[in-house]
């Protein structure tokens, strides 16, 4: 059985959605944190397809990168309507981009 720990969420309760989002983001942060994705055992420059994967992988890593720090600072409200919305724009993008997160 594989677990994945979600680093920026505690033990309290939380909603699915909430959930969702970051478990997705986590494992976007330990492709690239963990297994190293950018250290040049990926060809990104392989095609055009790997080079516009790796800069929006970046995109989202940084985006996700300061999200979670204001997050964490209780400086956004997740159920805030432009929130939710860019949040769920953001996971779409991800998921678009699953394919390329393997090493």
């Amino acid at each position: 059985m594989m677990i994945l720990n979600i680093d920026n969420l505690d033990s309290d309760w939380c909603d699915k959605d909430i959930i969702m989002l970051h478990a997705c983001f986590q494992l976007l942060t330990d492709f690239v944190e963990k297994e190293k994705a950018f250290n040049g055992h990926i060809d990104w420059e392989i095609d055009q397809e790997a080079t516009n994967a790796k800069a929006e992988i970046q995109q989202l890593y940084q985006w996700w990168s300061t999200r979670k720090t204001l997050d964490n600072l209780n400086s956004i409200d997740t159920l805030e309507t432009e929130q939710y919305n860019e949040d769920n724009r953001m996971l779409s993008r991800l998921i678009k981009v699953r394919q390329w997160l393997w090493t």
